[in-house]
């Protein structure tokens, strides 16, 4: 394993009693999350197998227990695995669960139906993601289905132009205008033309839709859909409350099959 894996392994590892604070909840009330009920749609889902990569502290692993055969919970945070464990409680007994980063899961070549990744596509060398990508692509058997959602470096940018409007709307000139709006958006933590985002020692990959589409066919997928995950405007969001007569802020989710 790469120093640097070892090393996120670490921040990720440090943050787990404070991820459901820190980062954005795609399962939150409110939030619309099109893989939600594509994963309650699927067929037959009692007789297929299913893997959560990325797992974190769980929030998923309770509706896929409910739903699928057999669940594999995938994290390279030893403490995210702890976490999920104690959110599980008894149902734990029933996952298998794994601490390891996510592309080293080729032991499940052939093996599984159904792959999901909320939020864990997000290691800042792309190459890790790649290797991830295809590792999943292996682990699918004919017919499965990849799942995903991952954080939107265009969904800032939409932010800041919202901020950048209010800020000239109230009289400011536009150098301030500009300043303000990098400020509230935090453009001080974000990288945009490569897509990156380093916050207390994490440092994570924001995505375009475009470089969605790009990887996961490189990795061998052939039918791609994107959608939109949708967040309400609210604290979460840099003053949200004031532009709730928007189109909302939103992270790209996908569904992926071979």
């Amino acid at each position: 394993m790469r120093t640097t894996t070892r090393a996120q392994s670490r921040h990720w590892g440090r943050h787990a009693a404070q991820y459901d604070e820190l980062f954005l909840d795609p399962f939150e009330p409110g939030v619309e999350n099109p893989i939600l009920e594509a994963i309650e749609a699927i067929p037959n889902a009692q007789s297929k197998s299913v893997i959560d990569l990325g797992c974190g502290t769980g929030p998923l692993l309770p509706r896929l227990v409910s739903r699928f055969r057999e669940v594999t919970a995938v994290d390279f945070a030893s403490a995210m695995i702890k976490a999920a464990r104690e959110r599980l409680g008894d149902q734990a007994e029933q996952i298998r669960f794994l601490v390891r980063p996510m592309d080293q899961i080729d032991d499940l070549a052939g093996t599984l139906d159904v792959a999901v990744a909320i939020n864990s596509l997000v290691m800042p060398d792309v190459q890790e993601i790649d290797r991830t990508l295809s590792a999943v692509y292996r682990c699918l058997r004919p017919g499965g289905v990849f799942f995903g959602v991952v954080p939107a470096i265009d969904a800032i940018q939409y932010q800041t132009m919202l901020l950048l409007d209010r800020a000239l709307d109230q009289g400011l000139p536009p150098s301030q205008a500009d300043r303000i709006a990098a400020q509230q958006a935090e453009h001080h933590h974000y990288d945009f033309a490569f897509g990156r985002f380093a916050f207390q020692g994490l440092r994570q990959k924001f995505w375009q839709s475009f470089e969605v589409t790009y990887r996961l066919r490189k990795a061998g997928f052939r039918s791609i859909r994107l959608e939109q995950v949708l967040y309400p405007w609210d604290a979460n969001l840099p003053l949200g409350q004031e532009f709730t007569d928007h189109p909302r802020s939103w992270d790209w989710a996908f569904e992926a099959r071979l």
